[in-house]
């Protein structure tokens, strides 16, 4: 944020995500991005899987427990009374083992897959901070939002599933394999043609199955759009009586995720019905079989063996249904996995690593020979723009809209880059410096001001840490918020709700003032900052505005003249081109557009006092 002009600043640099694979995150390639984010957890992921086969055992080892009961029965011995008790211990210790070996899975899992959520989280909203202005025009709020929010829970719902249903499958195949190789190794290649055919049906569906959560997802970020937009209307929809008009909005969008979602269930219900139905039938034949070669004689085998071999290919095919029904989760993550790369992979970036901190700014700012386009505009925003505010100089910017009047503001901030020509600070080109050290010497009064739902106190010092209750005080009454501040039900420590919706309009621009204020800085950006405030109020934050701009370089920009007439220089811009510089009685006296924009206005209010 801000410092003091006297200050010593320099940037304090962030320390790198420790999540290494997210500075190469790619969303074409969803499982190696995966698999690199797993490997930044290798250690807790590797006892996870101990700790599961462990606990898992049950599962594995009772179909094997059961045959030796079995053959123990219809072919008893001597032993065979003994033996009996020896497997029911061991069933006992399998299952008692389960217990707590399951909880310390759990725990294992559950750090690597937390962690990953929070990296990613944390990741996406840094990338954030870092994406050029113009990203976010391109970009709804909601669909961003839908990315941190519903992307990353899916990718953490992708990593719990592949190891809870994955990771049992992987162990159910292997271990049941390895039993009938040893038993009956006949029958392994039955297992091992029916096994890939269930893999094939998998393989044969996922494209389509991709395709429908991918078009689902984005009629879902569609649809959040649709939300915000709601919400941010609602004054305008209750004022001009539109809920129906809002409601049918909003209603179009839902439909289409409804249609969207019954398509992705009806695929998910053809595509779970048939496997089923697959993997009983090879079950079924399978039973069959081992009971065949059992009563004809055609090879030695047990009736515990007939037991072993079905319940294990029971228990394959019931894995493999398992990944079928799972299938969606799976995809639904790998394609969160492409829409959080579209954040973290975007190369729409403001690049400040390496380049050089302000340690101080005098506060000259100038545009030589500036030329902005914005992409697929027909014409630049601002063409062959050339002019210099000297430190301490208050010039303002005024011009019909379009004219180019906040392309310049965001050039002074650096939010977007010149097409053509150099912005200077202090004399230097701006792209040579970290503008984040720039920015601590700016502040900006924005048209719309910016609070959230915190203390009065929270929201002025806001980023500068603790700020002494005398300055706090000071940049209030500096701001004529002091007086209405007091008034509040529990003073600077009163919540404003979201957005301030406690404040008037007025009174968010005065915050917005001390805020500024507190910050002390060289540089000052207004834009619009007494627009659509009555008479009464506008002339209080006037008072506060010039005392804001004392001592400090200031760029205006303001459709009513009267509160750019005691700046120091006045740009009248028409089609992104100076048309006209100087002083307000110089501009009234060339007659030019300045001086029509002022006929104008004081005959716009001399009517509406005549009314």
């Amino acid at each position: 944020m801000n410092a003091s002009p006297n200050a010593s600043t320099t940037v304090d640099e962030e320390p790198a995500p420790p999540l290494h694979p997210l500075e190469r995150f790619s969303g074409r390639h969803p499982a190696r991005t995966l698999a690199r984010l797993y490997r930044q957890h290798l250690g807790s992921l590797a006892l996870a899987t101990f700790y599961f086969v462990i606990k898992h055992s049950p599962v594995w080892l009772m179909p094997a427990i059961t045959a030796h009961i079995v053959d123990q029965v219809t072919r008893p011995t001597e032993r065979s009374w003994r033996l009996v008790w020896l497997d029911a211990a061991a069933l006992a210790v399998i299952l008692v083992q389960n217990v707590p070996m399951h909880f310390a899975y759990v725990r294992r899992l559950s750090a690597a897959s937390r962690s990953i959520e929070t990296h990613l989280r944390a990741a996406i909203c840094r990338q954030l901070q870092q994406l050029s202005i113009g990203y976010y025009a391109r970009q709804s709020a909601g669909a961003l939002q839908a990315k941190v929010l519903r992307d990353v829970e899916a990718v953490e719902q992708l990593t719990r599933n592949l190891f809870d249903v994955g990771l049992a499958a992987l162990v159910n195949v292997v271990f049941a394999l390895g039993v009938v190789a040893f038993r009956q190794p006949r029958f392994v290649l039955y297992l091992l043609v029916t096994v890939p055919l269930a893999a094939g049906i998998v393989y044969a569906l996922r494209k389509q199955l991709a395709a429908r959560n991918a078009a689902f997802r984005e009629e879902i970020e569609r649809m959040s759009t649709r939300v915000v937009e709601m919400t941010h209307l609602l004054p305008v929809t209750r004022a001009h009586g539109l809920e129906s008009a809002a409601l049918a909005r909003v209603n179009e969008s839902l439909e289409r995720v409804r249609d969207e979602g019954l398509r992705v269930d009806s695929i998910n219900a053809s595509f779970g019905a048939l496997s089923w139905a697959t993997f009983n039938g090879f079950n079924m034949l399978c039973l069959v079989v081992a009971a065949a070669a059992l009563l004809r004689g055609w090879f030695p085998i047990s009736v515990g063996d007939v037991v072993l071999i079905t319940t294990y290919f029971g228990l394959i095919t019931q894995s493999v249904l398992s990944l079928v029904n799972v299938a969606p989760i799976f995809t639904k993550g790998l394609e969160s996995i492409r829409s959080i790369g579209e954040v973290l992979s975007s190369p729409d970036l403001e690049v400040n690593q390496g380049k050089p901190a302000l340690d101080s700014v005098r506060g000259e700012l100038g545009f030589d020979g500036v030329t902005f386009s914005y992409p697929g505009a027909s014409r630049p925003a601002v063409d062959d723009l050339s002019f210099t505010v000297r430190p301490g100089e208050t010039v303002a910017l005024v011009g019909p809209s379009g004219a180019g009047k906040s392309t310049v503001l965001n050039l002074a901030i650096g939010f977007i880059r010149p097409t053509r020509g150099r912005v200077l600070v202090d004399g230097k080109p701006m792209d040579g410096y970290d503008l984040r050290s720039y920015r601590r010497f700016l502040s900006v009064v924005p048209q719309e001001s910016i609070l959230f739902d915190g203390t009065v106190r929270e929201n002025v010092a806001y980023g500068l840490g603790p700020v002494s209750p005398r300055a706090l005080e000071q940049a209030l009454r500096d701001a004529n918020a002091w007086e209405f501040v007091q008034a509040l039900p529990e003073g600077l420590e009163t919540r404003l709700g979201e957005k301030g919706a406690r404040l008037s309009g007025g009174q968010k621009q005065r915050l917005a003032i001390a805020r500024a204020l507190v910050r002390n800085p060289r540089v000052l950006i207004l834009d619009e900052a007494t627009s659509a405030l009555d008479t009464d109020t506008e002339e209080q934050i006037r008072e506060a505005l010039g005392r804001l701009r004392r001592g400090r370089t200031t760029l205006v920009v303001a459709h009513r003249l009267s509160t750019v007439r005691d700046a120091h220089r006045i740009v009248v811009l028409e089609g992104g081109r100076v048309v006209e510089t100087g002083t307000h009685d110089q501009l009234i006296a060339a007659g030019g557009l300045y001086a029509r924009y002022q006929l104008r206005q004081s005959g716009a209010a001399a009517s509406a006092i005549l009314e």
